[in-house]
């Protein structure tokens, strides 16, 4: 397996990682330009670029976001929206969007991502009325904070902190009125990877402990010690983009026990392509009539090198452990 090269400097490696929010957004933009699901909000974080991405790409993105999404509905629906989200390592992701359309908002919808990544989200949303127009809808009063790298309504928080500093992150939180008491998901696509194991047990420990009743989404790489897994790792230290955190991308074991260790009730994991096989057949026939494809062996290795994980904890019996495909 490749090492993992230790970075002297830790602000080019968090660069690096800063750099992965535009290659997931350039992605997710060029795929829903292209039909397979509809997002009419990420343009205006992102600019069309001329460079096409490659069916299995396209189709990776697309299990990605359908099968994130169906767990996160039905969180929702469980909960009958009196609850909270919490998406760590945001970046710029739309999703507060769709849910406000789609009548689905939770009480409140946080994001946490680098002060960088942040204060560009801000920015567009302050300089963009299709998207500040939403926002100002669900808020009640003229007591709206927007300023260079927090933004605060009622129904929607956008916050810089880094997941490796765990007491500004709660010291945040709570700033804009987190509710420990409240049902709340925690998500992140391709964040965890990027922390140590440390780190990354320290911040589900906290979780777990703070929120009685919690489900945790993460995508991530999986099964990273085999020859595919080992291309990956050194493409992405080409970039100086340490993947501090693979160890626990070994196996869906190995993702799954993250959370058993530390304090979660019940763990599921699968990798992409099961999750692949059990969204709905009918739209996956769709989106297979967008592109033709001719290296379906190499769709299959790449969806078997991701994940989605869930833990839940449910103190208050909602049932939520019985969310999956």
């Amino acid at each position: 397996m490749a090492s993992k090269q230790p970075f002297a400097d830790s602000d080019t490696a968090d660069e690096a990682v800063r750099s992965t929010c535009d290659d997931a957004s350039i992605c997710k933009r060029f795929a829903s330009s292209k039909g397979y699901w509809t997002d009419p909000y990420l343009q205006y974080f992102v600019r069309q670029t001329g460079e096409r991405k490659a069916p299995e790409i396209n189709r990776g993105y697309y299990g990605r976001v359908k099968g994130v999404y169906h767990l996160l509905d039905a969180f929702l629906k469980k909960t009958q929206c009196d609850c909270q989200v919490v998406n760590l390592g945001a970046g710029l992701d739309t999703t507060f969007w769709r849910l406000k359309d789609e009548n689905i908002m939770p009480k409140k919808y946080f994001e946490v991502d680098f002060p960088m990544i942040v204060a560009r989200k801000i920015h567009h949303i302050k300089t963009k009325p299709p998207l500040s127009k939403p926002l100002i809808e669900s808020h009640s009063t003229d007591s709206l904070l927007l300023e260079g790298h927090n933004l605060d309504s009622d129904k929607f928080c956008v916050i810089s902190a880094d997941l490796r500093d765990l007491s500004t992150l709660e010291d945040k939180l709570k700033k804009f009125h987190i509710n420990p008491e409240l049902p709340t998901l925690f998500m992140s696509e391709c964040v965890l990877v990027y922390i140590t194991p440390e780190q990354s047990s320290k911040l589900v420990r906290w979780i777990a402990d703070t929120f009685p009743t919690s489900m945790f989404i993460n995508y991530e790489q999986v099964n990273m010690d085999d020859r595919f897994g080992q291309i990956m790792i050194e493409n992405l230290q080409r970039r100086q983009c340490n993947l501090a955190g693979v160890d626990l991308c070994q196996s869906l074991d190995s993702q799954k026990e993250r959370f058993l260790s530390t304090g979660w009730e019940s763990v599921n994991a699968l990798d992409m392509m099961t999750v692949y096989s059990m969204l709905p057949q009918e739209d996956v026939a769709r989106i297979e009539r967008l592109e033709f494809l001719d290296e379906k062996e190499l769709l299959q290795q790449l969806l078997q090198h991701y994940c989605i994980c869930w833990a839940v904890r449910d103190k208050l019996n909602l049932g939520i452990s019985r969310i999956g495909f």
